[in-house]
């Protein structure tokens, strides 16, 4: 009991540590993740900072492993979800671009500002993009679409999506959900239905007017 206390209490904690640099590199990009600043943001010394992490690489390295977690483990999942229909299945997917609970906007667009900087960290970016192409695409071969019809699709789905990040295209939420049947038929060639689309805005606590 006194040990927990005692790493989580005047040391700070693993978890706190890792949120103060993920909030600087949100606010203020990757160069601003250093170890004293993020201390005094804290309200804590910075040899604390060793209880948790081995040096400043290890925690850019967790903030990574958090981005590939979050971001692309659930466009794979959502790929993988349960969907009777394509078009359903494809509103699976598009659930990632309306909750930053599963896919988080911001730190994306963060991450590939940093890419920018560093070989490695663009090397992750890109292992990233292709796994996600391809959970896409398996949504379409699962679908009957024939190899290179899934590959343009899913290109065509993804990069788009990356597009609205990288231009930080700021829509009103009303306006984006009426867009977003028009985004699936273009996406899968199929009109989503109507119970379809009721389940989906259900989900996000959207009510058409």
């Amino acid at each position: 009991m006194d040990q927990s206390l005692s790493d989580t209490g005047w040391r700070g904690s693993h978890q706190g540590w890792l949120e103060a640099a993920y909030d600087a590199l949100l606010e203020s990009g990757i160069d601003s993740v250093k170890i004293l600043p993020l201390a005094k943001k804290l309200n804590l010394s910075r040899t604390s900072f060793y209880w948790f992490f081995k040096d400043r690489e290890e925690l850019l390295a967790g903030l990574v492993s958090r981005w590939r977690d979050q971001n692309t483990g659930s466009i794979v999942k959502q790929s993988e979800a349960y969907a009777e229909t394509l078009a359903e299945a494809m509103l699976n997917v598009f659930d990632c671009w309306l909750d930053s609970r599963l896919f988080d906007s911001k730190f994306e667009f963060a991450v590939r500002s940093w890419a920018l900087q560093s070989e490695n960290i663009l090397q992750e970016v890109q292992k990233a993009d292709r796994t996600r192409m391809d959970a896409l695409a398996s949504i379409f071969k699962r679908f009957g679409h024939p190899e290179i019809s899934a590959d343009v699709r899913a290109r065509t789905t993804y990069l788009v999506q990356i597009g609205y990040i990288s231009m930080q295209t700021k829509e009103d939420v009303a306006v984006r959900m009426k867009r977003i049947p028009e985004y699936i038929a273009i996406y899968t060639g199929e009109i989503p239905q109507q119970r379809e689309l009721d389940r989906f805005y259900a989900r996000h606590g959207y009510r058409p007017g």
